[in-house]
């Protein structure tokens, strides 16, 4: 069995969400060979796969929404990366239908979650398994004007998959299909957690925080975390290495493997993140984000399932983050934590019911 994987190169964070799925899948099928097609770097999958086997067609599927940092998007310039997408979508999945044509074996495409994806399905008469907590024609809808058309696409093109693994914290997916809902979607842990914070120099758990907004970064700067000397972060951004109480994610290190180590995560809406701090209760400070329709929808599930603190942009830049504040209570309670496992064996069961 291929399993043909084609995930949005939007962010880092829906590589991080069917990593896990994959992961667990390979657990349960070791033998079936994975195809991860996305723009996403290879050295980024590497980190995220670990020792399971994979190969990667380098194609982009979708452009999602242009970010001009990672806390606001840039409206026009995602509409002229959606015509040059259109432009080039019919000889990237010619070529890839070609190629699957010539492998051996049955085929499954799995969607995170590009909707060109189903033009490929068409193409070759491949079953489609979306796995998502949105698509496309959700985010483009509130934004209006000519974005309504490409929703009105994107949810056509939703319709005509098999089935949707449904995960949490997610907005309307109304697409008629088959559906499993599932819990957090999270990897297990590879790296030793003593190790690490020897590595690092890290103090215990109550002192140390995790500063991460994707793969775009945020430019802090050393001056804010100089409010907060008795408190040790750990981070991805350049610019304020220089702090005493600094220290930088290493290189092919996940953010994962830090959250047994860590207090609390300061950090933008972004589904991986939550999944991740979630499943070792991290206590979140989300900034707020403008721009993307799923931010609301995260800041909302936030309150309901995860301790939490709410900061605006403005607080993020200077440094007020709230830290010695106590954590706000999830009003609801926390989430299953095997959704990536429920997720693997629907998707098992899918793939043996079309070969």
């Amino acid at each position: 069995m291929l399993i043909y994987a084609a995930i949005s190169g939007h962010g880092y964070g829906h590589g991080s969400r069917s990593g896990a799925i994959l992961l667990a899948l390979a657990q349960r099928q070791p033998g079936w060979r994975l195809v991860l097609s996305t723009s996403l770097p290879s050295a980024f999958l590497r980190t995220v796969l670990g020792a399971v086997p994979f190969e990667q067609r380098p194609c982009s599927w979708d452009v999602g929404v242009v970010q001009a940092d990672a806390l606001g998007a840039d409206p026009a310039a995602t509409l002229a990366a959606l015509n040059d997408l259109e432009r080039r979508l019919p000889d990237q999945i010619a070529e890839e239908a070609r190629w699957l044509n010539a492998q051996a074996g049955p085929v499954l495409l799995l969607g995170d979650v590009p909707p060109a994806l189903a033009r490929l399905a068409q193409a070759g008469g491949w079953p489609l398994i979306w796995v998502g907590n949105f698509g496309w024609d959700a985010i483009y809808d509130p934004m209006g004007g000519s974005f309504l058309v490409w929703a009105e696409r994107c949810r056509a093109l939703y319709r005509m998959g098999q089935g949707l693994i449904h995960c949490p914290f997610s907005m309307a997916m109304d697409w008629g299909l088959p559906e499993i809902r599932v819990g957090l979607t999270v990897a297990p842990p590879r790296e030793r957690t003593e190790a690490l914070r020897q590595k690092l120099e890290l103090p215990e758990r109550s002192s140390c925080v995790l500063v991460s907004f994707g793969g775009l970064g945020f430019e802090l700067g050393e001056k804010p975390f100089h409010r907060w000397p008795e408190l040790t972060f750990v981070g991805t951004d350049p610019s304020a290495a220089g702090a005493p109480n600094v220290r930088l994610l290493p290189q092919g290190v996940r953010l994962l493997e830090f959250m047994p180590l860590v207090e609390r995560l300061i950090t933008k809406p972004g589904y991986s993140s939550f999944c991740e701090a979630l499943a070792h209760d991290v206590g979140i400070h989300l900034v707020h984000r403008e721009g993307f329709a799923e931010a609301p929808v995260l800041e909302e599930a936030l309150r309901r399932h995860g301790r939490h603190r709410l900061l605006s942009q403005e607080q993020l830049r200077s440094g007020e983050w709230q830290l010695d504040q106590p954590l706000h209570p999830a009003s609801v309670g926390p989430l299953a934590l095997d959704g990536a496992q429920q997720a693997a064996a629907w998707l098992e069961q899918q793939a043996l019911a079309y070969s």
